[in-house]
């Protein structure tokens, strides 16, 4: 994932999209293996999403395809992929009957939003009408969760994914260092499933949430006995 827009990494908005996806994609069998945040700069953009769709079968963006002058996503997208962009008829329509339908002027800034790559096809926008786009391996969508969250679903349907990955997890009152030996050698034996283990405190006691992830789930049942046995 690459999200994109100063306001993340100003602090000034807290991002929920990458939250978001990761629990859609784990739902639809797809691993999420690595997320970015750049600024609003064309060069950056492009070079992260150029790293990006070279390295992994899907890339999604959120942010930078509003209507204002820092909303350069499009741009940079078209120029990752060496293609020309301009005002599509289609997300024009689009743009036309919603604005319309809200009795307000289709001025230029709101017209900024139908400029789509050459090549691309349209992401369903339900809330607002200002459509995403996909670029061959790179999905791009609005940094407005709610919008965000609607593209993703009609974006999902369209890919392929494998089980969907399950999980079990021990909370334990110990210590990474205590449980590390034995949790490495569990990790050892089972090399098709991920083993993780997250620290925490309470009422000044250490302890550890030890969790198990994998498609199988005959092998996680085992992997958990295991773990009862040596932790529980």
């Amino acid at each position: 994932m690459l999200v994109i827009g100063d306001e993340i990494l100003s602090g000034r908005t807290r991002d929920s999209n990458m939250h978001h996806l990761a629990n859609e994609l784990t739902r639809h069998g797809i691993r999420l293996m690595e997320a970015r945040i750049v600024a609003d700069e064309q060069a950056d953009i492009v070079a992260a999403v150029n790293a990006l769709r070279a390295r992994h079968d899907n890339v999604f963006t959120s942010g930078g395809i509003g209507p204002t002058h820092d909303d350069i996503t499009a741009d940079a997208i078209a120029a990752a992929f060496g293609v020309p962009i301009g005002h599509r008829a289609d997300a024009m329509a689009l743009l036309q009957a919603h604005y319309d339908r809200a009795g307000l002027e289709f001025n230029e800034a709101r017209r900024r939003m139908a400029r789509i790559p050459d090549g691309a096809t349209l992401i369903d926008n339900p809330i607002s009408a200002a459509p995403g786009f996909t670029c061959g391996n790179v999905h791009v969508m609005a940094g407005v969760p709610k919008i965000f969250e609607a593209m993703l679903a009609s974006v999902l349907p369209t890919l392929t994914g494998g089980d969907p990955l399950l999980s079990q997890s021990l909370r334990v009152m110990r210590g990474e260092g205590e449980i590390a030996e034995g949790f490495g050698a569990l990790a050892a034996a089972f090399p098709d499933l991920s083993l993780g283990s997250y620290p925490f405190t309470q009422n000044g006691a250490y302890g550890t949430n030890l969790v198990i992830r994998g498609t199988d789930a005959a092998q996680i049942d085992a992997a958990m006995s295991r773990l009862v046995a040596l932790y529980g």
